[in-house]
């Protein structure tokens, strides 16, 4: 940590933003239907501070952990700044974990207070909340017996002064999605989130004219750092999603100027504007001088994006063709990478400067080398303070002089551009003797318009195979005459594709269709949309001998 002014730390940029704009809109959250309750800075800290004031009256022991159980809601924030002025510690949990690794994350965290907001399945998930463990409600959540926000803020006064923290006091514990074992405890302290937060605006010349729409999980490291964190040091408006189903509305009331998602979320969007126009037409549509203006301006529009300056995509991989078809539409989509514990601070791509395929240079303060094992190490100024209560592993995820060890693979080119090859612990080896990286191969597949997600694999079988799922709106014609035989012919040509495209060791023998729905609820997906390996490969693995033994080069899951 170089050492950021204490005036910079998000505490400290709130107080400013509630003196020098008390009645300017902060954060606008839907209500149903075209209902939405405006918070404006003024408001927002005055919740904050009663808030604050009840947990002080609570009198938990100094540093607690306070823990968040909701969706994104303009209340998940006021509830950080109530911890954070309260002098406590905030515990994020994804709300669509189960109830057990909901009860996991309490314990372990030894939260003594939980917040309970906007929740779809509520009724599922309250088993995990352990006996006697105090709880709040927010005005969104589902019914319950707890003590409400509303009434709390009411009749309790704020909290006196401006209480500020230190920058080496811990702010917060982010826990991993777990695509791997039990999710760890990843601690930040406040100068870590405000240096990324002030390094990623001033990158980006983000201000108080901007505006987000947050929809991505608040408990992920990333959403907290680029839509919470920064709206705080910068000001700029934050609105929240109500729903999938409302999304598009959402998008569209809140016209963002910066937008962030998933790969997964890029290519529905795509899909949804191939549904409206094949591929090849749009292509031809897009040479076309004038109308070509035309047609992106409208679908941008269509999306709610045409005023974005700046879009992301983070969390997985993407495709390089799908950024570059986005940029070819005009929208000036940069990949980004950074993880849990170095609070996303690591690589972005800038314009003028980005590759389809890379993810960017370093952000300022930002080292990074390959190792001889071509592992990508990074020191960051926004690395972890360590894993909650787990100092061996914090201890081997660092490298003797301070270099995050991030698990994944990658190479650097001549102007400092990062190229992400896979995971250095989903190398697998054919029996062959040759170790194949999943992650470029799923690139390939990925950008295909039949499939939405793919998981490479095959240790120990001669050749690998892929195993994927089917877009929805493919799902939903498969049934129509002459369409699986369609999609069937498809896939063979895009298995040619591949073969065509890698190393002679990398081929697939075969993709296999998968039934099964890759979902969050299915458990198949990470809260933040990634491929959980080890779930996929146990589900798929006992019939992995039968396809092999098939010689197909299309198989159906029956």
């Amino acid at each position: 940590m170089a050492g950021i002014d204490d005036s910079k730390l998000l505490l400290q940029c709130a107080y400013r933003f509630e003196k020098e704009q008390a009645d300017a809109i902060y954060m606008t959250q839907p209500l149903g239907g075209d209902k939405v309750d405006q918070f404006s800075w003024a408001r927002t800290l005055d919740e904050a501070r009663r808030m604050a004031g009840h947990i002080k009256s609570m009198d938990l022991p100094p540093a607690s952990q306070i823990a968040i159980l909701s969706k994104n809601c303009a209340h998940f924030i006021m509830s950080d700044l109530a911890i954070w002025m309260a002098g406590h510690v905030s515990v994020a949990i994804y709300p669509t974990l189960n109830a057990e690794t909901v009860r996991y994350i309490l314990e372990h965290s030894e939260s003594k207070l939980l917040f309970v907001g906007k929740l779809d399945i509520w009724d599922e998930v309250k088993a995990g909340v352990p006996e006697g463990l105090p709880c709040i409600s927010y005005p969104l959540s589902p019914p319950n017996d707890f003590p409400t926000w509303d009434k709390i803020v009411a009749k309790t006064a704020p909290i006196e002064g401006s209480p500020v923290r230190g920058a080496k006091e811990m702010a917060l514990i982010v826990y991993t999605s777990g695509s791997t074992g039990k999710p760890k405890g990843v601690m930040h302290n406040f100068g870590a989130i405000s240096e990324a937060s002030h390094g990623i605006a001033n990158k980006l010349g983000v201000s108080k004219e901007d505006r987000m729409l947050s929809y991505l999980p608040l408990a992920h490291v990333f959403e907290r750092w680029i839509v919470e964190s920064v709206s705080l040091v910068t000001g700029f408006q934050v609105f929240f999603a109500e729903s999938l189903d409302t999304f598009v509305g959402d998008l569209k009331r809140a016209r963002p100027t910066l937008f962030v998602s998933v790969p997964r979320l890029w290519l529905k969007f795509q899909m949804g504007v191939f549904k409206k126009m094949p591929p090849k037409k749009l292509s031809l549509l897009l040479k076309i001088p004038i109308l070509s203006g035309i047609i992106k301006k409208k679908i941008l529009g269509n999306l709610g994006l045409d005023q974005v300056r700046f879009a992301g995509s983070g969390s997985a991989p993407i495709p390089a063709e799908l950024i570059q078809w986005y940029q070819d539409l005009g929208l000036e989509l940069l990949e980004g990478y950074g993880m849990s514990e170095n609070f996303s601070y690591s690589h972005v791509s800038l314009p003028g400067k980005s590759l389809p395929g890379y993810v960017g240079n370093t952000y300022p303060g930002v080292e990074c080398r390959i190792s001889e094992a071509g592992e990508i190490l990074v020191k960051s100024p926004a690395s972890m303070m360590g894993y909650f209560k787990m100092p061996e592993a914090t201890a081997e995820s660092f490298t003797e002089d301070g270099f995050l060890k991030t698990g994944d693979r990658g190479t650097v080119d001549a102007q400092g551009r990062l190229k992400i090859t896979g995971r250095v612990k989903e190398l697998f080896k054919t029996s062959k003797g040759k170790y194949v990286a999943p992650a470029p191969i799923e690139n390939i597949l990925n950008n295909d318009s039949y499939v939405e997600q793919s998981c490479v694999s095959g240790s120990g079988h001669p050749m690998a195979h892929a195993v994927v799922q089917l877009g929805e709106d493919v799902v939903s014609r498969l049934s129509e005459a002459g369409v699986k035989e369609e999609v069937e012919a498809a896939l063979v040509a895009l298995l040619k594709h591949v073969n065509e495209a890698v190393e002679e060791y990398e081929q697939l023998q075969f993709i296999a269709v998968a039934k099964d729905a890759w979902t969050i609820e299915s458990g198949f997906l990470t809260p933040t949309m990634k491929i959980r390996r080890p779930v996929l490969e146990d589900t798929y693995g006992p019939k992995m001998d039968g396809w092999y033994a098939s010689n197909k080069k299309v198989i159906w899951e029956a």
